[in-house]
């Protein structure tokens, strides 16, 4: 699989495209700031993006937007976010603009290589990866009207690792429930959530992003 590193951290960024290529990976560019990664993409479209969420020059949301140029342009280059704090606006951002092929981690996720490598991957083939921790703290949140208070506490289980990018196959392994009783609670959800059938629309991920907004 081929990839390309943004990240303005020369020892973060060498040392992600280290661990990429023992563990497989194709490392095709070394970007340090957004024009130079947007450059990279247009000359050679990897499999997916590894992006600093913050780069250069002001350190706000250069990643995200040159992000946005990749989908535009590139809408099968799978993109990957990092970012050395939660932020839940940024979050909300990607999962808003992004439906599918699209992920957001905390740089600390780096360090376990299996699960990063899986999720690199993950992202390439289109799904949606979200760092358990910012999952957390948007679970913590409070709003005054709750869309998701009529669903069970096993529904609301689902929902969560749903948002994290599980299949239904991952679920029924992880919660050890069977595959018919997971399309259950997925069916309820979605009629809990209103989510009528429509092909125009992927209910899984409106779904995962009422779970977000909540």
């Amino acid at each position: 699989m081929r990839v390309i590193v943004a990240d303005d951290a020369l020892l973060f960024r060498e040392g992600t495209a280290r661990i990429l290529s023992e563990i497989g990976f194709e490392v095709t560019g070394q970007a340090r700031n957004a024009k130079e990664l947007l450059d990279f993409v247009r000359h050679d479209p990897p499999d997916a993006a590894i992006i600093d969420i913050r780069m250069p020059p002001t350190h706000r949301a250069e990643g995200i937007d040159a992000a946005t140029e990749i989908r535009r342009d590139h809408p099968d280059v799978g993109l990957l976010l990092l970012s050395q704090h939660v932020d839940t606006h940024h979050a909300m951002r990607l999962m808003t603009e992004f439906r599918t092929g699209v992920g957001y981690l905390l740089k600390d996720r780096v360090s376990d290589l299996t699960t990063f490598a899986g999720d690199v991957r993950r992202v390439a083939a289109g799904d949606c990866v979200i760092d358990t921790e910012l999952v957390t703290r948007l679970v913590n949140k409070k709003r005054e009207r709750d869309p998701l208070a009529n669903l069970t506490g096993q529904e609301r289980k689902v929902l969560s690792l749903m948002a994290q990018g599980r299949s239904n196959s991952a679920l029924s392994a992880e919660l050890h429930l069977s595959g018919k009783t997971i399309e259950a609670h997925v069916r309820s959800i979605f009629n809990k959530l209103d989510l009528a059938p429509d092909p125009g629309d992927h209910r899984r991920v409106l779904a995962v992003l009422t779970f977000l907004r909540s």
